[in-house]
C-alpha cells in the first residue's frame, strides 16, 4: 500500500533527508586512498550522532554498520571494514539512510578514488544521468514507468551498459522501504501513477557491461556483486511528488 504522505509528514521527511544529503557531502571530502571503508563509517555514523539522528542500516535486519560502502564490483550493500582501504583508481558508493524525528532521508553517490580509468569515469557520468533524466520526468498523473525504467534502461543500453533488475528504488519516509518498488527498467509490472504526496527513491545500479545479473556473497548474505565483475555505479535521491511537478529531497543544501 502506497501512503500519501501528510503536509506534516513531509516536513519531517523533508528535514531527514537533508540531513542525508549533508552527511554524504561531508563523507565526499573523505573519498580519497588509503582511508578504510571503516574509517568512512565511524564518521558517518559520528556524524548523525552530532546531528541527533540515527542511522538507519545499523542492524536493520541484522546490518552490522551504520552505511554501506560498495567498491568496484559491488553493487549495493557493501560492509565497510578495516580490511577494505580505497586505492587509486577505484569507484566506491557510499549509501547513506537517516532517521531523524522518525523520519526516514536516503540518498547515494559513487566517487572516484583519486585518478580512475575513462571507461570508470564514463560510467560514473552516464549512471548520474540516467538518474537525472528520470527524475526530470516526473509529474502527477504519469506512470511511474514511464518516467523511470522507460527512460533509464535505454539511455544505458546505447553505451552498453545494463540496469540491474533484480534491485530497485523503493517508498521511503515512515519506514525505511515502502511500497511502491521503483523498476529501474521497462517493465509491466510497475502501473502505479505519480500522485502528490507520494515519496520514493530512484537509485539506478548501472554495470559497466551489456550483463545485468548479480551475485550475493554467500558469507556475510549482504554483499551483492556483479555477475561478471564488471564495474558497478549507483546515484539515489529520494522524491516528492508535488501537486504540479517533483521536488528533489536529497539535494545538498548548506
Amino acid at each position: 500500500m502506497i501512503v500519501i504522505k501528510t503536509p506534516t509528514q513531509i516536513k519531517g521527511i523533508k528535514k531527514s533527508c537533508q540531513l542525508a544529503a549533508k552527511t554524504l557531502n561531508y563523507l565526499s571530502a573523505f573519498a580519497k586512498p588509503g582511508i578504510s571503508t571503516q574509517k568512512i563509517n565511524d564518521l558517518a555514523h559520528q556524524y548523525i550522532l552530532d546531528h541527533n539522528a540515527t542511522p538507519a542500516p545499523l542492524n536493520y535486519n541484522g546490518f552490522p554498520k551504520s552505511i554501506c560502502t560498495s567498491i568496484n564490483n559491488v553493487v549495493c550493500h557493501g560492509i565497510p571494514s578495516k580490511k577494505e582501504i580505497l586505492k587509486e583508481g577505484d569507484i566506491v558508493n557510499f549509501d547513506i539512510t537517516t532517521i531523524l524525528d522518525g523520519y526516514f532521508g536516503d540518498t547515494s553517490a559513487t566517487f572516484a578514488i583519486g585518478k580512475i580509468s575513462p571507461s570508470a569515469k564514463k560510467l560514473i557520468k552516464i549512471t548520474k544521468e540516467a538518474l537525472n533524466l528520470s527524475i526530470k520526468s516526473l509529474k502527477p498523473g504519469k506512470v511511474l514507468n514511464d518516467c523511470v525504467g522507460k527512460i533509464i534502461q535505454p539511455y544505458v543500453e546505447k553505451y552498453k551498459f545494463s540496469v540491474v533488475k533484480e534491485l530497485g528504488g523503493h517508498g521511503v519516509g515512515l519506514r525505511f522501504h515502502e511500497d511502491p518498488f521503483v523498476y529501474h527498467f521497462d517493465t509491466n509490472r510497475d502501473k502505479v501513477i505519480l500522485k502528490p504526496g507520494m515519496v520514493f527513491t530512484i537509485e539506478p545500479m548501472i554495470n559497466a557491461s551489456p550483463d545485468h545479473r548479480v551475485t550475493l556473497d554467500q558469507q556475510d548474505h549482504w554483499t551483492i556483486r556483479t555477475f561478471d565483475n564488471s564495474l558497478s555505479a549507483q546515484f539515489e535521491h529520494t522524491i516528492l511528488i508535488t501537486e504540479k511537478s517533483y521536488q528533489i529531497l536529497t539535494l545538498f543544501k548548506k
